[in-house]
């Protein structure tokens, strides 16, 4: 036996027996996913950048594994690759070589680096890194550089994305003359949202930066040859000019206020990017739900009008009024349907929001989130009915298969993760959100505004329809 084996042998048998009486269930199939990936997304916005994750291989292959299965195309994501040595003694020299790797290999305007439990755990400080190399470096014409900190033992995929917009946001924006010109900050929704979004802001004659646009660089046209940093994105040379916007709209209530928000609160910093854009620079900040559903996008139109002068364009009041009444001839199919929703924690608030509005019940409003606002968020865009809707943070997929046993619902309204309890249950599943790993064109899914809002209550009454139509005894085609 060796002189340390006996040390701890020693410390093992005279330690002492602590005794907890609070009970703990370990997350079983986490309903989130990890805050540096949602930094990438985020990062995948801006016009020529490259992301770095900060830490293990296996963290930016988890990455782009996911990103590559829900986008189907081709994601670029580096990694400064730690090993036990750079565990120890900092991860320093790896920085440095995966600095010099990216901007050798990458024609790139933006390095953008992100870090890992691993790498914050040890402390490492990537600014003091990325300064460092800055000045140390022969290399001329270096890019651009902005980091973001995403511990995900501090946060969701969420709390990640929302740090990279507002770190992009503090590091780029300067002040200047008010301009006409708005900021559009959508959070995390969909490609082909993001392209409904800049036609619409397009059509009430706005000038706008919208960020992150990753509209064409996670959702591209066939290419001829393999291109590795995919065309589109916001520039920096616009992000420079968020602090000059005459207004911000910013989609979302709850944001970036998980845990990460505890360290945001302690050093008195501004948690989104639009937020420290009124505070720093004055630019008004009209934050509101994700526009889904007639009230929710109403509220959002009526910001359009307000920041813009201009009235809303008759193409869409005729998408407001089909939708409204698409609700009356879709009603009888689904009043008093009970529904799970479960996703992200903004995703949440306007999709129970939104099957409020067309009379499903939605009896279970899960997220793997940690602001322990949901309940508070439902309660205020539900008033009526919010005392019957189950809202829990911090639940994991196990947690809802366990809820679901002893309270069947009649559908699952989600990502892909949950098929398996929808299965079991044998009950329809209507994908939205992210991850969507089981179809083709998730990324494509429309859910904000009135036409978002019109495809998904024409899946949701097509798939009840369906359902009932297969259990039937007599197989009948007609509605």
């Amino acid at each position: 036996m060796t002189v340390l084996t006996q040390i701890l042998k020693n410390m093992l048998e005279h330690a002492p027996i602590i005794k907890s009486t609070k009970e703990f269930t370990a997350t079983r199939n986490a309903c989130k996913l990890c805050a540096p990936l949602g930094a990438s997304i985020a990062f995948k916005g801006i016009r020529g950048c490259v992301p770095i994750i900060h830490g293990g291989q296996g963290c930016a292959t988890y990455i782009r594994r996911y990103l590559i299965s829900h986008y189907k195309e081709p994601v670029d994501i580096a990694s400064s690759n730690f090993s036990e040595e750079a565990t120890i003694f900092g991860g320093g020299a790896n920085c440095y070589t995966a600095l010099d790797n990216v901007i050798s290999q990458y024609k790139l305007e933006v390095v953008a680096m992100a870090t890992t439990c691993l790498s914050e755990t040890i402390g490492d400080d990537v600014n003091f890194y990325m300064q460092n190399y800055r000045k140390d470096t022969e290399l001329k014409n270096l890019p651009h550089f902005v980091t973001a900190s995403t511990p995900s033992y501090q946060g969701s995929h969420m709390d990640g994305f929302h740090e990279a917009v507002a770190s992009t946001i503090k590091t780029f924006a300067q002040a200047g003359e008010k301009g006409r010109h708005i900021n559009l900050f959508p959070g995390f929704v969909s490609t082909e949202d993001i392209r409904q979004l800049k036609q619409l802001l397009s059509d009430f004659e706005l000038d706008y930066v919208l960020f992150p646009d990753y509209s064409e660089t996670l959702d591209n046209p066939i290419w001829g040859t393999y291109k590795r940093i995919p065309e589109g994105g916001t520039p920096i040379s616009q992000i420079e000019t968020c602090g000059s916007a005459g207004a911000s709209i910013e989609f979302g209530t709850i944001l970036n206020q998980g845990s990460l928000s505890g360290r945001v609160k302690s050093k008195n910093l501004s948690p989104t990017g639009a937020a420290f854009l009124e505070k720093e620079f004055g630019v008004e900040n009209h934050r509101m739900p994700l526009p889904i559903g007639v009230k929710l996008t109403d509220v959002f139109f009526n910001t359009l009008e307000k920041v813009s002068g201009k009235e809303i364009p008759a193409k869409y009041k005729g998408e407001r009024g089909r939708l409204i009444d698409s609700y009356a001839d879709g009603h009888k199919y689904i009043f008093g349907k009970k529904a799970v929703v479960y996703g992200e924690e903004d995703f949440v608030v306007a999709m129970t929001t939104f099957l409020d509005e067309i009379g499903i019940d939605v009896v279970l409003a899960a997220t793997g989130g940690e602001s322990g606002k949901l309940e508070e968020e439902i309660r205020k865009y539900c008033p009526e009915r919010w005392e019957n809707i189950q809202a829990k943070n911090s639940f994991d997929y196990e947690k809802i298969h366990d809820w679901c046993l002893s309270n069947k619902p009649d559908l699952f309204i989600g990502n892909s993760k949950a098929y398996y309890i929808a299965r079991e249950l044998e009950v329809p599943i209507i994908r939205c959100g992210f991850p969507i790993h089981d179809r083709l064109g998730g990324q494509r899914i429309k859910h904000v505004g009135y036409t978002g809002t019109q495809e998904l209550f024409d899946k949701i009454v097509n798939a009840l329809i369906e359902f009932k139509q297969d259990h039937s005894p007599v197989g009948y085609k007609y509605m």
